[in-house]
């Protein structure tokens, strides 16, 4: 049996644990990866790509931000339309200068990687972790396959951001925690389209006929979304319905949606999900390990990156200062972020999506929140706050 030593062993090479060892690294702290999955697939696997202001500020102080900047689109605002009358929420003007990036998670995960492993980061992929021990004690250990043989990580502390379905979770003692789950009446049917975004934001739109949104990848793919039925499959959307379908909902007057060759399509559910503790002994959860929201928002990569700076900090405070203060109190200072998010995603997702009859008392309640935005610079402040990422200090 394979044996290795290190002081933090993580769980998952995604956004979470990929910018936990690099932040760990310029602290100082030595850490090694472990991942189920081919290097590969991690790379490659299309996912969200809005990255909040806090999220762009940290890859750039940590170095790790030059091809994101290069590539990455800033968008200093978002387009709100209900039943074909559109709006603009100027982020940077409400916010201080806050803004997002439009940014793919994998072209996230393929800097993070590069710089982890050109630095001697040590990265095993394919390496499925296998159970977790002894992390109530001072000398957890991870046990893991690699290349068909058993291995162990021993360290001081894991770190599991390994996703909602990942070991870590699954380790958490029974009853120390509890769970928070809203399953939601629609999914969405999403598209990845080689055609220029037909507009330079961000567009939100509530249509009678439900939901769409209209964003990017870069200059020259588009990313879409369609409300659609949970029980949906996309062997019912033609590249002609779907396009149909878009122009209808996200139209208004002297707007055009540009139609090209369709790549990808994929249905993803609409769903919350979090737990109310995120840490155990010495085992710590961060990312889709901890909780998941709906899309709508664009917090799920945020939130992740947001867990690990809390980690850092309770890190670096127990290996420089000798304190648990801040790792004693991870749970608690994660949670307040994970709640506003929360709440920020059911508010885009409930405000958005078609759910009762046009005309009925739950499409008055969305349309007066729609006419209130026009009307209140305070309550499209609110939106644009969340919506950029609030910073670190609104939590303290």
């Amino acid at each position: 049996m394979k044996k290795l030593k290190t002081q933090i062993g993580i769980i998952g090479a995604g956004p979470a644990g990929l910018t936990l060892a690099n932040w760990l690294r310029k602290q100082g702290i030595s850490s090694v990866i472990i991942e189920h999955r081919s290097r590969q697939y991690s790379e490659s696997r299309v996912r969200a790509g809005l990255l909040e202001q806090n999220t762009v500020d940290i890859l750039d102080n940590l170095g790790l931000a030059d091809r994101l900047k290069k590539e990455g689109k800033e968008h200093h605002g978002v387009h709100l339309s209900f039943d074909g009358e559109r709006i603009r929420v100027p982020f940077g003007e409400l916010t201080g200068g806050r803004n997002i990036t439009i940014y793919g998670q994998q072209e996230v995960a393929k800097d993070l990687t590069d710089a982890w492993l050109a630095g001697g980061g040590q990265l095993f992929f394919e390496a499925p972790a296998t159970k977790i021990v002894d992390f109530d004690t001072d000398h957890p250990s991870i046990h893991f396959e690699y290349e068909g043989e058993a291995a162990v990580l021993e360290c001081d502390f894991v770190a599991a951001c390994d996703g909602f379905h990942g070991l870590g979770r699954k380790t958490m003692p029974k009853g120390s925690y509890n769970e928070f789950t809203v399953t939601y009446p629609f999914s969405w049917l999403g598209i990845l389209a080689n055609v220029a975004p037909s507009s330079d934001e961000l567009i939100y739109a509530y249509h009678e006929r439900g939901f769409a949104l209209s964003s990017s990848r870069s200059e020259k793919v588009s990313r879409l979304y369609v409300q659609c039925e949970n029980d949906d499959t996309v062997n019912n959307w033609s590249d002609e319905r779907i396009w149909d379908e878009l122009s209808i909902r996200l139209g208004t007057p002297g707007w055009e949606l540009k139609r090209g060759p369709i790549f990808e399509k994929s249905i993803t559910p609409m769903r919350s999900y979090f737990i109310d503790n995120m840490q155990s002994g010495r085992l710590f959860l961060a990312g889709d390990a901890a909780h998941i929201v709906p899309p709508t928002g664009g917090k799920g990569l945020n939130l992740a990156v947001a867990d690990v700076k809390h980690l850092v900090d309770g890190l670096t405070e127990f290996y420089k200062k000798g304190s648990t203060a801040a790792l004693d109190s991870y749970s608690e200072t994660a949670l307040k972020r994970i709640w506003r998010a929360q709440d920020f995603s059911n508010f885009m997702t409930t405000l958005f999506h078609k759910q009762d009859e046009h005309g009925s008392f739950g499409y008055q309640l969305q349309k007066a929140k729609f006419d209130y935005i026009k009307r209140s610079k305070s309550y499209a402040t609110t939106i644009a706050e969340n919506y950029v990422g609030l910073p670190f200090e609104a939590f303290e």
